[in-house]
């Protein structure tokens, strides 16, 4: 199997992967007094799909590290949807279930930060202005925490496209169908979270000009691609990805997310070494993808987020976040608070620290 290909396939169980990480000792968080707004992480509990399980306390064990995690977002991941009832409703179960750990976490018992402040749904978008339904009984089961639904579109003809969640056509973002139950978020003043591959991102801005008073939100600095036909292509991948960010970034009501980088779809290769990377390392690698969006977007329209646990793939939770404050080791206290805490708490209505 070739590197690329293999580099698409591989996800350690919980076990293996803490062996792993293990073999680098942990570092002790930079700027640990600096407030942090995690606006991206998932909980789950799924074998079946090798996922294993990232319920409260495992990320608890991550953010405990050293940073100072006031508060996080909560993001869609198919987790727990009800097993009956009208298959248009079963995603009403996952925001369910994390308002649960919500309430678990709002107790104070497992510490001061409040983990699941806001939480980011899924529903089917192509049913229209039906969708509305499905939206009202998420806010009703939220406890005043729902903000919005991540949707993802991404589709992808080589070795990308064939481990997505969710299959997906083409260009779903310019569906009628789907446009209509996306006009129905604006109504009820939710936010749109985007999770796809780079060659969606014309579709993306297609539908941000549509709907200018739409709160968009571009996950993982727009899903540049490193795998499959885009292997050791980035000489003519990033002035693609970066036109089209350059464009989105002409939208004001688009801002994006700092991160995902650990993902073995962005093709960088740290989970195929026998040692794991320090954060120095991944500063590197990551610098020109968040650079170049804080210069696009400002840091008023960019958070940095985890992505836990799959960016977990490629290096810790400390780590991860060190990695971060090296990039904007220049960056002023202003620059620092939006990008750290202030714009999710913008986006999402969070208590801002």
């Amino acid at each position: 199997m070739a590197d690329a290909e293999y580099r698409g396939l591989i996800h350690r169980n919980n076990a293996d992967l803490a062996a792993w990480l293990a073999k680098r000792p942990a570092e002790k968080a930079l700027e640990p007094d600096l407030p942090i707004i995690d606006p991206h992480h998932h909980l789950w509990d799924a074998p079946h799909r090798d996922r294993g399980r990232y319920f409260l306390s495992e990320l608890l064990d991550d953010t405990g590290g050293g940073h100072n995690i006031v508060s996080t977002v909560f993001l869609e991941c198919q987790a727990m949807f009800r097993a009956t009832g009208p298959d248009e409703m079963k995603p009403v179960g996952e925001v369910e279930f994390v308002n649960g750990i919500a309430a678990q976490s709002a107790s104070g018992q497992y510490g001061k930060m409040r983990a699941c402040e806001a939480i980011i749904g899924w529903a089917d978008l192509m049913l229209g202005s039906r969708v509305r339904a499905v939206l009202e009984a998420e806010i009703a089961v939220a406890g005043g925490r729902f903000r919005g639904v991540r949707y993802g579109t991404s589709w992808d003809e080589g070795l990308a496209g064939k481990h997505v969640s969710r299959p997906i056509p083409r260009h779903r973002l310019l569906d009628p169908k789907f446009r209509e139950g996306f006009a129905e978020l604006g109504k009820l003043g939710l936010t749109f979270d985007s999770w796809h591959f780079f060659p969606q991102l014309p579709d993306l801005l297609d539908i941000a000009r549509a709907f200018p008073g739409q709160t968009i939100i571009v996950d993982h600095v727009g899903g540049h691609l490193g795998i499959g036909q885009y292997a050791g292509k980035q000489a003519e991948t990033l002035p693609v990805w970066k036109k089209n960010m350059q464009d989105l970034a002409g939208c004001p009501n688009v801002v994006v997310k700092l991160g995902g980088l650990g993902m073995t779809s962005f093709g960088f290769g740290f989970e195929l070494r026998e040692m794991p990377p320090s954060s120095q390392e991944l500063a590197a690698v990551w610098r020109p993808y968040i650079e170049t969006c804080i210069e696009l977007f400002g840091p008023e329209r960019c958070m940095f987020e985890s992505n836990f646990p799959p960016d977990k793939q490629s290096c810790g939770y400390t780590e991860l976040w060190n990695a971060f404050k090296l990039i904007t080791k220049g960056a002023s206290v202003a620059e620092k608070k939006a990008l750290y805490s202030g714009t999710a708490a913008r986006v999402y209505r969070m208590i801002a620290p």
